[in-house]
């Protein structure tokens, strides 16, 4: 079982176990695991890596997890000969099977069973609040669906078509709230805040969740599995950053391991032009306009956590890692690259990814035999529609962003 102590990552103080925040300053929260090797579990997905997760159990149904195999299409496109990918999504040829295609499944599962483990006993179940741009609240919505737990989604209503789910029908989720909010992912994120005034509400924590973060640190901790070695370089696109933040983590427990390598991976991350503040932040530039359209917008989250200790700025500094500017078409290009070198369909965010290793291969950033860990952060969703019928959730009501009477009536009717 995942036993740690959770320390402040800038004066090291032990903190409760459940805390989001350090009382002294502003940093990051870290789990400190008493298991310093990585022992994988005879246990299904992600649930083998138990020791580095901060759960004391395992969830039933939800095991998802990333699968790590060496390109052979995309490798040859850009002359790589050590490019290994983590796929994140559906693809069963390749024993991938997470039920929403997209990564925050890792986040989702070990998030929900640390609120179970930690109100179990208490009699009062909270209701966790979750703001997100899509991806994240469907994956929520579907762990929701498993364990019964009460959830509270707010969702911009342009990124109502990414919540579908699989299998469990829309009247099996009563347990899920979900709220549109006509405006941006910023706009979701202030009216959830809102809703965490109310008594019995509770936050996901975002990237101060150590839950999410090692539950996405996974995909490093499969990746050295796989490849019997930390990787030299590691992409991802990132909206807010926090897979950088937990490459990074899952990377330093592995050099305390001692048996995967001792040198950090540079992380490479790519962010979708021109709502892209980490890009600017790391630049020292100034950011664009922002655009109302974009190749992605589960990318573009206008509060990062950049400059927090613990952060992102942090997690690229002790890499030497690099931030990539994406244009959509690029994005586009790159998509269609992957999708016919590797024949499987992906989403738009690790579209910016696969362009961004491009940049990174034509320009020499990275060399034709480093080992390179490419993550798709989600896939499949054309190939899912073979196997399962797809079901949408629909929203309880919808909201302007200046509309926070009209959600606390609902939400005190539906308590």
């Amino acid at each position: 079982m995942g036993e740690y102590l959770l320390r402040c990552v800038s004066d090291g103080s032990v903190q409760p176990p459940y805390s989001l925040s350090c009382p002294h300053d502003s940093s990051l929260l870290r789990a400190c695991y008493q298991a310093k090797r990585l022992e994988p579990r005879d246990a299904p997905g992600i649930w083998r890596f138990l020791d580095w997760l901060p759960v004391q159990g395992m969830m039933e149904k939800a095991e998802g997890a990333a699968v790590t195999y060496r390109s052979q299409g995309l490798a040859r496109e850009l002359g790589l000969e050590n490019l290994y990918i983590s796929f994140n999504g559906y693809w069963p040829e390749r024993q991938a099977a997470m039920p929403t295609c997209s990564f925050k499944d890792l986040e989702a599962a070990p998030t929900m069973q640390m609120l179970r483990e930690r109100y179990g006993h208490s009699g009062a179940q909270p209701r966790l609040v979750v703001a997100s741009a899509g991806n994240t609240a469907r994956a929520f919505a579907h762990t929701a669906c498993i364990t019964g737990l009460p959830l509270v989604l707010f969702v911009p209503k342009r990124a109502l078509h990414r919540m579908w789910l699989t299998e469990i029908a829309p009247d099996h989720a009563g347990n899920v709230s979900l709220i549109a909010v006509q405006g941006d992912y910023y706009d979701a994120i202030q009216m959830a805040e809102k809703a965490l005034s109310l008594p019995g509400y509770v936050p996901e924590g975002g990237a101060r969740n150590i839950a999410r973060r090692d539950g996405m640190g996974t995909v490093m901790l499969d990746a050295a599995l796989t490849m019997g070695r930390i990787p030299r370089h590691y992409f991802q696109a990132v909206g807010s950053g926090t897979g950088g933040i937990s490459a990074w983590e899952a990377a330093l427990r592995l050099i305390e391991d001692g048996r995967f390598g001792s040198v950090l991976p540079r992380l490479h991350l790519a962010q979708n032009l021109p709502n892209a503040p980490i890009y600017y932040s790391w630049r020292g530039e100034h950011p664009a306009p922002v655009s109302p359209e974009m190749f992605d917008d589960v990318l573009f989250n206008r509060k990062p956590p950049y400059a927090m200790p613990g952060g992102v700025k942090d997690a690229l500094t002790a890499t030497d890692g690099q931030v990539y500017g994406v244009t959509d078409l690029q994005a586009e290009q790159a998509r269609r690259l992957f999708e016919e070198s590797e024949e499987i369909d992906i989403l738009n965010a690790p579209a910016v990814a696969v362009a961004a290793l491009q940049q990174a291969a034509a320009s020499g950033e990275v060399g034709r035999k480093d080992t390179i860990l490419l993550n798709i952060t989600g896939g499949g969703a054309a190939r899912i529609k073979e196997d399962h019928t797809l079901h949408m959730l629909r929203p309880d009501i919808t909201v302007q962003k200046t509309g926070w009477e009209q959600v606390e009536q609902f939400l005190e009717g539906d308590s």
